[in-house]
């Protein structure tokens, strides 16, 4: 009797062991840790997670600049990210052999060029100091604005490579000084004359897209900021619930309010449900 006892207890115990186990491994598989910074792109993960499908779970993963989500995301420390445009994500892939890719455009920040001194383009003086972004992708995207309002003109074909040496002609002699992203807000409060930047980080000093003296010109949206997973989960199925949860109803109408403020345009269109 105690054999069998015994015998039936071991049996529970093994198929516990084998039913669980599977059930614990589904369980961490369903968890997507999606790296983000800085608001909207962390409130819409944080959104994401309420509205994405079963058996998907989003956790939002904080990171503090703009090299730690798509190291995060090279070292499989997270599934995706959410913080960034492809251009500057294929600077990354090019710098670090990453295979780093964008599966879904979500929405185009308004960037510009503010100026505490001047109201009009007219009043834009020769010499002007001018503060753009010191990485390569976002400083590309500060001169094709300037170019766009005729101040400078670029070498033929540089495109979204374009870097301060490659500025032909410079029409007011504008004197640039290369800027940390994270350090722009602090040029424009300490009086340089037109400075680069988005509206997460020029709002701090209560400036909105419209307050901008040049805004971009970019109805191809090729800088909106995008999930973006590893090559090798591309199409797989969590990505695919990645990609109807960031594109859901409930993340458009959030960004059509952001929309209202001036703030950004949505970068995607409805489905018809």
């Amino acid at each position: 009797m105690l054999k069998k006892s015994l015998s039936l207890l071991l049996a529970a115990v093994t198929a516990t062991s084998i039913f669980a186990a599977p059930a614990a491994l589904a369980e961490e598989k369903t968890v997507l840790k999606v790296a983000s910074h800085l608001p909207p792109m962390t409130d819409i993960v944080e959104l994401v997670n309420e509205v994405i499908e079963e058996p998907y779970k989003v956790e939002l993963v904080e990171v503090s600049d703009n090299i730690q989500y798509n190291e995060a995301l090279l070292n499989d420390e997270v599934y995706a990210n959410f913080a960034q445009h492809a251009p500057f994500m294929e600077m990354f892939n090019e710098a670090n052999k990453g295979d780093l890719v964008a599966v879904q455009p979500v929405y185009n920040a308004r960037v510009g060029f503010y100026a505490s001194k001047y109201k009009s383009l007219e009043d834009i003086k020769d010499g002007a100091a001018v503060a753009v972004p010191s990485d390569p992708t976002n400083q590309a995207r500060a001169l094709l604005i300037l170019a766009s309002y005729d101040l400078i003109t670029l070498k033929e074909g540089v495109g979204f490579k374009a870097t301060i040496d490659d500025v032909e002609k410079n029409l007011h002699n504008l004197k640039f000084s290369e800027v940390d992203l994270l350090n722009l807000t602090s040029a424009y409060e300490d009086g340089v004359d037109l400075v680069f930047n988005y509206p997460t980080y020029i709002e701090k000093v209560g400036l909105t897209p419209d307050d901008a003296l040049l805004l971009e010109k970019d109805p191809e949206q090729t800088f909106a900021v995008s999930l973006v997973v590893r090559e090798g989960n591309k199409d797989s199925e969590a990505t695919k619930a990645l990609v109807k949860a960031f594109t859901s109803k409930e993340v458009h109408q959030f960004l059509e309010k952001l929309a209202q403020k001036g703030h950004l345009e949505p970068a995607f269109e409805l489905k018809a449900e």
